[in-house]
């Protein structure tokens, strides 16, 4: 999502290079070219028309400093303001009272099924909740079955009412069963329709009038652009929801509803989604995706997804085998898991600085690690814990029982002991710094 923005934006504060000073000409100039380009990334017209005003007016009142560029200037103030416009702070998702209820609204297509999953699977693994998803769509044909799927996917309870036709009483029944159960949190998944009408519209608020939510979710696909922020104008108006899901991140999409919703509709965007598994779903941080925008990476929310993989025991084992140069493909396998549970390789190589531009136009397969996983698995126990014994016979049986051939498995060794290398260094580094330290 917004390499086209990014790219647009980049080459709009080249307009300042070289400048001495921020001047109201050269701004004009700057921000003309930053307005194009943020409705071709189909942001609401009187947003940015109303965000290059306030950039504008910012802009001419800085007294640019001599260390400071013009043009490095004009970015911090992007910056700022792009971040001020879709909402400055995350928002908390509210969970109380006990049961809380969540209700979740939105249009079909837009990923609401799978997303309350997802949210199940956060408020499970994040804040420590029993959940229970219960199935409220008795319209669309396998929408039960779906989220029946999905729970058991996220290992979360699920409640449904197959012979029953009332949405409004199976929600009122699954509050009932999650409190003589004692679940912390109700989510209810709702009918959607291709367009809004007057049916749609009605059930849901009749649903929200009688369960009273702690929390009113919309969740919209950011893939339609402006259409999805003209639909959430109409579902709050209705609705009154308390905040907005973005989901579909991952896709090939202009951006330009997260960055108009909030302003249009005055309601926070809580989370956003990308890609199909229960992990990739994550708060929303409105100055962490202005750094992504700007092309600045977002390395805070990459260590944050790393730490949530984070095993400290294993981590200290790993790094005595490290030191012993014990490192093996047993502990290769495991850390390739890790890795993938951090959701979609190129998504998260693009949160790194000035490396999602170098990936940007790759294409990055999620299988990638399918070989090398078939190549480890193909090898014996004590090949996995004895890499050395690995001679020319033994990899062209692996070769064979991988499906890859003889190169692949070749390249796959040099690789592993060319990290293995690095790693022992590092560590042995991080060995002598400690040892300096208590030296002094």
């Amino acid at each position: 999502m917004f390499e086209n923005l990014s790219e647009r934006l980049e080459k709009s504060f080249k307009i300042l290079k070289g400048e001495g000073k921020i001047t109201e000409i050269n701004v004009a100039e700057t921000l003309k070219d930053v307005r194009k380009a943020l409705l071709d990334a189909d942001v609401n017209y009187k947003v940015a028309k109303s965000f290059t005003d306030e950039v504008k007016q910012k802009a001419l009142g800085q007294n640019v400093l001599k260390a400071v560029r013009p043009s490095q200037m004009m970015v911090k103030i992007v910056h700022d303001e792009l971040a001020a416009l879709m909402g400055g702070q995350a928002t908390d998702i509210n969970i109380k009272p006990n049961p809380a209820v969540i209700l979740i609204s939105g249009l079909q297509g837009s990923g609401k099924t799978t997303f309350s999953g997802k949210l199940a699977h956060f408020l499970k693994t994040k804040k420590g909740r029993s959940v229970l998803l219960a199935a409220c769509d008795v319209y669309r044909p396998a929408a039960i079955e779906q989220l029946r799927i999905t729970s058991s996917q996220v290992e979360a309870e699920f409640y449904s009412e197959e012979d029953n036709k009332n949405p409004v009483k199976i929600a009122q029944n699954a509050i009932k069963y999650a409190q003589t159960k004692g679940f912390n949190v109700v989510i209810i998944d709702t009918a959607g329709r291709l367009a809004i009408d007057e049916q749609m519209m009605t059930e849901i608020a009749a649903i929200k009038s009688a369960v009273k939510p702690s929390e009113t979710l919309f969740v919209v696909d950011s893939m339609t652009g402006q259409d999805a922020v003209n639909t959430a104008k109409e579902f709050n108006e209705r609705l009154n929801f308390d905040g907005v899901v973005l989901t579909k991140l991952d896709g090939d999409t202009r951006g330009g509803a997260a960055i108009s919703i909030r302003s249009v509709v005055n309601k926070p965007i809580k989370f956003i989604s990308s890609g199909e598994k229960p992990e990739t779903l994550d708060i929303f941080h409105p100055e962490r995706m202005s750094d992504r925008i700007l092309g600045m990476g977002d390395i805070v929310s990459f260590v944050e997804k790393a730490q949530e993989q984070f095993d400290e025991n294993e981590a200290r084992k790993l790094q005595a085998k490290l030191r012993k140069n014990q490192f093996n493909f047993n502990d290769f396998y495991k850390q390739i898991q890790q890795v993938k549970k951090m959701g979609n390789i190129k998504d998260l190589m693009s949160m790194i600085p000035k490396i999602g531009k170098m990936v940007k136009d790759v294409d990055i397969d999620d299988n990638a690690f399918k070989a090398t996983e078939a190549i480890i698995m193909s090898m014996t126990p004590k090949e996995r814990e004895q890499p050395s014994i690995i001679d020319t016979g033994r990899r062209k049986r692996i070769a064979a029982g991988s499906g890859t051939n003889i190169n692949e498995v070749n390249k796959l060794m040099k690789q592993f002991e060319e990290m293995r290398k690095m790693m022992k260094t590092m560590t042995n580094q991080e060995k002598m710094q400690q040892m300096m330290k208590q030296r002094r």
